[in-house]
């Protein structure tokens, strides 16, 4: 293809919009029927009629989806075609559990579900070029370490469920850490764009081991101990497990050297020793983990709850609003994907679980395709954010790993972590759309769920 052809195609594009984004209205609208079939099929068992709400729910989600498809097909014309539907899917299987265990909490779900696809649409008007979040990455680090200190500061942090992870004011609280994992993100990520190269080569020898030299790996080993510090502090370990997860797998991506991860997992595994020793709520989790019968009406309590409502599902669930789930405390955030595996079973848990293995493979893909450095190692660790947050969640409801107190993506009740999610949605669909404006321009065109060929993250 010619300079000429190329510049045709790169103008004639956004006059097909419609076409190319067709599949994902499809695919959005398919979530939405899901959704609202689900609903209708909870009130009919508590209430054996259908709610008079239910066309006015009806007519919000569609617009809220209209909404996010035109954000998208203004502002991000070109970009991947299957993230949005996924977090819909999702975002509106969770809202259906949620509305069973308590309508309360869904008419709040319902609400934060509404305030992300408007930060979600805000994140693509302002957010026009990866390059500017490039370019203030320590700002980016100074207001991530901001906000996870935020809470632990007295006066106005708040402690629920044992974490000091809230900031209240009045009637309203949030968690400042969902926005510091965006934050720090961007910083690692682009500070690994400029120094990967030297990460990659430059290195000390320790005996067998080689290291890097620490003035190259200093600043981000100090905003990443500190983060993890505090988090410790506040009594998250999901969190501090979340941040060294994506620290270490951006590092991994940029370098390619495995001895990255085999250090900074030495490290951990000492951190969390250290950890275990000095903190009781860490032994609590971690005897739990080991043996929930050792408490069964105390600390193993909600973890015996969860495993009897497995297997109460079985394969096919006994269905929506026919199970007990709201037996398990705290089964709209923590544990509510045992409440799906309840009354949706086997074949409903495995459905949530591919789409979020759906949804991290096209976040992943989105990376490897993107031309930029930056938007490589910047897509990658959003993506991970995800896909190590869904890990360490359904890892702990079936005890593969102890519990950690972090929410499902999209689907467990919570306000600050929805919002966080459909802002990287965003992100991520930003880059696919930056990518392929970059392909127009090399003469490379692809449709925003065509797959091709992928020669991994390369330094260029």
């Amino acid at each position: 293809m010619t300079q000429s052809e190329s510049a045709a195609t790169y103008k004639i594009l956004p006059r097909s919009r419609l076409r190319v984004r067709t599949p994902e209205l499809l695919l959005s609208s398919l979530a939405v029927i899901i959704t609202i079939s689900g609903y209708a099929l909870t009130s009919l068992v508590d209430n054996r009629y259908l709610p008079k709400q239910l066309p006015s729910l009806l007519l919000i989600m569609v617009v809220l989806i209209v909404i996010a498809h035109i954000g998208v097909w203004i502002l991000a014309p070109r970009a991947d075609a299957t993230l949005l539907p996924l977090a819909v899917f999702l975002n509106g299987i969770g809202f259906v559990v949620i509305s069973r265990l308590d309508r309360d909490e869904a008419q709040a779900q319902a609400l934060w579900t509404a305030i992300g696809i408007f930060a979600f649409v805000m994140t693509l008007l302002f957010i026009r070029k990866t390059t500017t979040l490039h370019r203030y990455r320590y700002t980016f680090a100074f207001l991530g370490l901001i906000a996870i200190i935020l809470p632990a500061i007295p006066g106005i942090g708040s402690e629920i469920n044992g974490a000091r992870l809230w900031i209240r004011v009045g009637s309203f609280s949030f968690q400042p850490g969902e926005a510091a994992k965006v934050f720090l993100t961007i910083f690692i990520a682009s500070y690994l764009t400029d120094t990967r190269d030297l990460l990659a080569r430059s290195r000390r020898s320790m005996g067998q081991l080689f290291i890097p030299d620490i003035k190259f790996f200093g600043p981000l080993l100090v905003a990443w101990g500190a983060s993890i510090l505090v988090m410790v502090r506040q009594k998250d370990l999901g969190s501090s497990l979340l941040f060294f997860a994506v620290f270490a797998a951006m590092l991994y991506i940029a370098t390619n050297r495995a001895s990255y991860l085999v250090t900074g997992l030495a490290f951990f595994t000492g951190a969390a020793l250290i950890a275990y020793q000095l903190f009781g709520h860490v032994q609590v989790r971690v005897q739990t983990w080991l043996d929930p019968w050792q408490s069964p009406q105390d600390e193993g309590f909600q973890l015996l709850q969860s495993l009897f409502s497995f297997g109460t599902g079985g394969i096919k669930g006994t269905g929506l609003g026919l199970g007990t789930p709201n037996q398990i405390p705290n089964a709209s955030t923590d544990f509510i994907f045992s409440a799906i595996g309840e009354e949706l079973g086997l074949i409903g848990s495995i459905s949530v679980i591919i789409a979020l293995i759906l949804f991290v493979a096209s976040g992943y893909r989105i990376a490897t395709r993107a031309q930029r450095p930056f938007a490589q190692l910047f897509g990658a660790g959003l993506t991970t954010i995800i896909g190590i947050q869904a890990f360490v969640i359904l890892g702990g409801v079936t005890r593969v790993i102890p519990l950690t107190g972090v929410t499902l993506p999209f689907v467990s009740y919570g306000g600050s972590s929805l919002v966080a999610n459909y802002i990287i949605v965003a992100l991520l669909l930003r880059i696919s759309d930056e990518t392929q404006k970059d392909n127009l321009a090399s003469g490379t065109t692809l449709t925003p769920i065509e797959s091709a060929p992928q020669k991994g993250f390369q330094s260029k």
